[in-house]
């Protein structure tokens, strides 16, 4: 490839070996079985937000519903590390059957939930399987096609998201107001099992050999799974069930931090441990990780204050306020299968510093907006946002995966997944304490951006909590382009110009 240093590494015959066992009719098979778990995924959240009314009006339990999607998060984010390091052990194909019958359990668990306990129980079992069904999904990805024929399975994977993103709300309210509120689970069941049934049929891997039994780091992988756990909590919840530096916040911050240390130093002494020192010593991987990091964060302010800015700035109803914000998901898709011919001429690097300057440059256009301004033009903000972004993603993952071998491929994809999941749950904690910040100072001590918009029907809201509500939501997207600025400086000064690319 022009614009990359490509090096010789010794994956070739396990590649000419799954490119023999897994035939064009089994790969097509493959993928429309990888299509399908990333819809499981893809599909949970969106589809679930619009039921909480029938679920909350069901089972009670409105102080705490929220803990419906951040569990998920939660132990989604936790496992990536572990399931990346397990399918780089014992292969894909186990690690990925597992995950998506835990994701199925869970879902049919969440169906015959009788609490609003048991169903945030259960959610977090759904998620131990989503965090396989994410990770091994894109390392899978990269398994089946050389470096060439990548982006045709990335871009396929993106449309699924995007039109997760677009068709979720729809099949959720669909399934709450017609079938009732379980069904949004029960119909994973069908889609997972054939998912299950493709995946044991037609995915075929390379034979390994080992000259011992492989050895898997139980006691880091458990420690990952409770630092993780203890500081997304703290993040998830600081700011919302309690202040940042009350008595909660502080010792959940501080037990994270003490279990981190204990994970650095569980993780020096590990044969084969479950987040290797590498990742963070080699300059690619770890710029990747950094600018997918930053690339999760600034994705908070448009999809979760966007749809806010909508309803109560422009006035729109809750459907066209949704629709502002699906347009980048038409465009993102699109300028990702395209990148492929912007990174083959100047390289994976600056292609993707050409996707986030831009995406920075968006950013800090949305507060020039004219106040109230028509609903046009944030919905062409989008439209560019996201084709900037699909130019800056792919491009990198791919890259970063075309790095590493099969035996480190899991590891690395995990990883990057991880970083962007972080950046999601800091962005959403960030973002809201400034949003809530300009509101506070707007309004005389109105600090709760939900409670101020809750419940104001469209064309109501008093011209003050407007203008209040705008500047908010300007402040969070000039904290985004901050976000997309680091991410532009992470790439230019530790990304190598050329990426160490194996050779296929």
């Amino acid at each position: 490839m022009q614009g990359e240093g490509i090096r010789v590494g010794n994956t070739e015959p396990a590649i000419r070996e799954a490119a023999q066992a897994t035939t064009p009719d089994r790969r097509g098979a493959v993928v429309a079985a990888l299509m399908l778990a990333m819809a499981l995924a893809a599909l949970d959240s969106t589809i679930v937000s619009t039921a909480v009314p029938q679920i909350v009006g069901d089972l009670g339990g409105f102080s705490v519903f929220s803990w419906l999607f951040s569990g998920y998060l939660l132990a989604v984010t936790v496992t990536l590390p572990v399931y990346g390091k397990l399918s780089d052990t014992f292969g894909r194909k186990p690690v990925l059957i597992t995950g998506a019958a835990v994701f199925l359990a869970g879902s049919l668990l969440c169906s015959v939930a009788w609490s609003m306990g048991a169903l945030i129980a259960f959610r977090v079992v759904q998620g131990l399987g989503g965090g396989a069904l994410q990770g091994t999904v894109q390392t899978l990805a990269a398994d089946l096609y050389p470096l060439s024929e990548r982006p045709k399975i990335q871009s396929k994977l993106s449309t699924v998201w995007a039109v997760s993103a677009v068709a979720g709300p729809g099949v959720g309210g669909l399934l709450a107001a017609y079938a009732g509120w379980r069904w949004i689970f029960l119909v994973n069941l069908p889609v997972g099992a054939a998912a299950l049934w493709l995946i044991v049929r037609c995915l075929r891997e390379p034979r390994r050999t080992r000259d011992a039994r492989p050895r898997v780091d139980w006691a880091g992988a458990l420690g990952v799974f409770a630092c993780g756990g203890v500081l997304i909590a703290a993040l998830v919840q600081g700011g919302v069930a309690w202040p940042w530096l009350s008595t909660p916040s502080i010792a959940l911050f501080g037990t994270g931090l003490a279990l981190a240390g204990l994970v650095v130093a569980i993780e020096r002494r590990a044969a084969e441990p479950i987040i290797p020192g590498w990742v963070w010593r080699r300059r690619t991987i770890a710029a990747v990780n950094l600018a997918l990091g930053a690339l999760g964060l600034l994705m908070v302010a448009p999809s979760v204050f966007l749809p806010t800015y909508a309803q109560s700035v422009l006035g729109l109803a809750p459907v066209a306020a949704g629709f502002v914000l699906s347009v980048w998901t038409l465009s993102w898709p699109v300028s990702a299968a395209l990148s492929q011919h912007v990174y083959r001429r100047i390289g994976f690097r600056n292609t993707a510093m050409l996707g986030i300057g831009t995406a920075t440059l968006i950013l800090f256009a949305f507060p020039f907006l004219p106040y109230p301004g028509s609903a046009w033009q944030p919905m062409l903000l989008m439209l560019l946002l996201g084709a900037a972004l699909g130019l800056f993603q792919l491009p990198l993952i791919v890259g970063v995966q075309s790095t590493v071998g099969w035996e480190e491929r899991g590891v690395t994809t995990a990883s990057v997944l991880f970083c962007r999941q972080t950046g999601q749950t800091i962005g959403a904690s960030v973002f809201g304490a400034v949003a809530n910040g300009v509101l506070a100072s707007r309004l005389g001590g109105a600090s709760d951006l939900d409670s101020v918009t809750r419940g104001l029907d469209r064309g109501a809201v008093p011209e003050g909590t407007r203008r209040a509500i705008a500047d908010a939501v300007h402040a969070v997207y000039i904290g985004a382009g901050c976000a997309a600025g680091v991410a532009f400086l992470v790439l230019l000064v530790l990304a190598p110009r050329r990426f160490p690319v194996l050779k296929d």
